[in-house]
């Protein structure tokens, strides 16, 4: 008889989603199951779910646990991926959580915890707008900014792990506070939750706007790529400003990425890139053009969007738990 091939659960543990994937051994999709994230929530409350969902995957992909090699979780914030533990959350409101000891005794399942972005990387790396590349850098905007770079074919992670945390890259000194505590972080500027808070902020200034009859139309209290999208087809003036603006820190940043590290490919990510594509790329390759330390090598330079969308962080936390696990 054949040696049965195993299969694999990724999970994206996102500040408003939640999503569990299952896979075989060629990543190939089976199931999966997406909800909202409990937030806020205890972080047992969120790790109920989790095995939830990832219950609901199985049984939708007509798998049982009992095939399964590995669960591995993509989280947001510091993880501790030796531990497995999510050390900071500022989106969860987590701090110290042993996010994989508690989630392996529900399972009795080997489990890896990573940082969200560094699994959305590898996923695009190894089977989406990376492929080919040996040197990349990734920009996903979503409810923060979070960074995750590949050098020389490998997730480069620094010297303590927390590498790549390009959303806190300082663009405007004096700038609105991020919840980092700094101010004028490229998260405080350009992500979604710096989008929402400027929307809301021209609306209360007496400026019309569609986006808060959006999202109340489709029932949500947080303003997600969606809404923004939605806005944007109606041209509401304010979310295109609004937006042009995230644009234009979005091109800043990556232009820093690109006189710091000298990469091949800058890979776009997130939901609205996942959503808008081209159109949201677009501007900030323009941008980043026009602020590179070698304009000529401008050409040579790919910003486009991630071909994955939100599939790129549940299978790519499933190519980073096969990596370190050699299953």
């Amino acid at each position: 008889m054949a040696k049965h091939k195993p299969y694999y659960v990724g999970v994206d543990l996102g500040g408003t989603s939640l999503r569990a994937m299952v896979v075989d051994g060629s990543y190939r999709i089976l199931g999966s199951q997406k909800v909202r994230t409990p937030v806020p929530a205890k972080p047992r409350v969120t790790i109920a779910k989790m095995e939830e969902v990832i219950e609901a995957a199985l049984k939708t992909a007509g798998v049982r646990r009992a095939d399964l090699g590995a669960v591995s979780v993509g989280a947001p914030g510091t993880i501790d991926a030796r531990r497995g533990v999510v050390e900071q959350a500022p989106n969860l409101g987590w701090t110290e959580v042993p996010l994989a000891k508690e989630l392996r005794q529900r399972l009795r399942l080997p489990v890896r915890v990573e940082n969200d972005v560094n699994v959305g990387m590898m996923g695009e790396y190894r089977l989406g707008a990376g492929q080919g590349a040996q040197n990349l850098v990734g920009i996903f905007v979503g409810t923060g900014i979070g960074g995750a770079l590949v050098l020389q074919g490998k997730l480069y992670e620094g010297a303590c792990g927390s590498a790549g945390e390009i959303g806190h890259t300082v663009l405007m000194v004096q700038g609105p506070l991020c919840h980092c505590g700094h101010r004028g972080c490229a998260e405080a500027l350009a992500s979604r939750t710096a989008m929402e808070r400027d929307v809301r902020a021209a609306i209360a200034s007496g400026r019309k706007s569609v986006v808060l009859k959006i999202m109340k139309k489709k029932g949500h209290t947080r303003m997600t790529s969606s809404i923004i999208q939605a806005a944007l087809k109606k041209r509401d003036r304010v979310m295109e400003e609004v937006f042009k603006r995230a644009q234009y820190y979005l091109g800043i940043l990556a232009a820093n990425a690109v006189n710091l590290l000298d990469p091949e490919r800058i890979v776009i990510g997130g939901g609205i890139a996942a959503r808008l594509q081209e159109d949201f790329v677009k501007p900030i390759r323009q941008t980043a053009y026009e602020y590179f330390l070698h304009p000529a090598r401008a050409q040579g330079i790919k910003i486009l969007p991630g071909q994955l969308g939100d599939d790129a962080g549940p299978l790519g936390a499933v190519v980073l738990a096969r990596e370190r696990l050699k299953v």
